[in-house]
């Protein structure tokens, strides 16, 4: 997007003294070649100079473009540097929260809490980071909250932060465990499940070692009903969710997720297999997210020292 600072002819002619050719510019700013020659012509015109020598071997500058050159790469630069230092101010005027958010990472919670946030800190601002949720990018954001995303929403297991100090947790719920299936899928028709429903079904669970909760319920499974078959998975992602909807599988999950995929619904189990469901971000937050976890504890009227390490 251009910068309002400065007239858009400028940056065409920075990319055709670079590029050496109308159409190479063209191609760089995608638009066609008439229009960067429309362009140059018009500042030309407006500045009553001659920025470009043109002949049957290609453009160079004139003396005054080689001059114009200079200064138009400064001018630039600084009237883009402008906007980053005036985009910074308010950042730290408005506290913003730069939110992580991915189908997995949803960030629904924001809008029953958001209400009650303005009234108690009118200052706080979110700003929607999205990003594609494999195992590489989940694994690279939490061990880097703090830089280009302060938190992000999620289920998470309280042994998880013994195991990755890069991060910690503010609880907001308890998720309950609920079983996710495909929409035409017999037991769809059911309000409630019981132990007995799940025989003779497949069940797709996370890895072990993924959640101590998530660990117990398996184990359960094997010592009580071996009559369920468990699949592991490594990582939840919408691929998971797309298996099940179109192989007739059942996935255990999460509320938060019940608007992740059109073809799949979720029931409640006649168990008490639950997560803790909240925020994530550094243990050792910015001045901003400080502000925000503040708000929060006061919004949510909990004591200062709730948040997991």
């Amino acid at each position: 997007m251009a910068n309002p600072l400065y007239n858009p002819q400028l940056l065409t002619f920075l990319k055709v003294a670079e590029a050496g050719s109308f159409n190479k510019a063209a191609e760089e700013l995608f638009i066609s070649p008439p229009a960067v020659i429309k362009q140059i012509n018009l500042l030309e015109n407006t500045l009553a100079l001659r920025l470009f020598n043109r002949s049957h071997r290609g453009l160079s500058l004139t003396t005054a473009g080689e001059s114009l050159l200079q200064d138009a790469k400064y001018l630039v630069q600084y009237c883009d540097d402008s906007i980053q230092r005036a985009q910074a101010a308010r950042e730290k005027e408005h506290q913003v929260i730069r939110l992580g958010a991915s189908p997995m990472t949803p960030v629904d919670f924001l809008l029953d809490l958001w209400p009650s946030l303005q009234e108690v800190s009118p200052d706080i601002q979110f700003h929607l980071v999205p990003y594609d949720n494999t195992p590489a990018n989940a694994r690279e954001i939490l061990k880097n909250l703090g830089q280009n995303i302060d938190v992000v929403a999620g289920v998470y297991d309280e042994g998880m932060f013994h195991v990755h100090s890069y991060c910690t947790g503010f609880p907001l719920q308890d998720q309950p465990m609920e079983i996710y299936m495909p929409v035409m899928h017999p037991l769809a028709k059911k309000s409630l499940l019981h132990w007995e429903d799940l025989e003779g079904q497949t069940l797709c669970m996370i890895q072990p070692g993924w959640s101590s909760q998530m660990d117990k319920l398996r184990g359960k499974i094997t010592v009580n009903h071996p009559g369920i078959k468990v699949r592991n998975f490594s990582f939840y992602s919408l691929e998971i969710f797309n298996n099940c909807a179109n192989q007739g599988e059942l996935l255990v999950g999460f509320p938060m997720w019940e608007n992740t995929h059109p073809l799949l619904t979720s029931r409640t189990v006649d168990w008490e297999y639950k997560m803790p469901y909240g925020i994530l971000y550094n243990p050792q937050p910015s001045e901003v997210v400080k502000h925000f976890l503040k708000a929060l504890r006061t919004v949510l009227g909990i004591g200062q020292k709730k948040d997991k390490k």
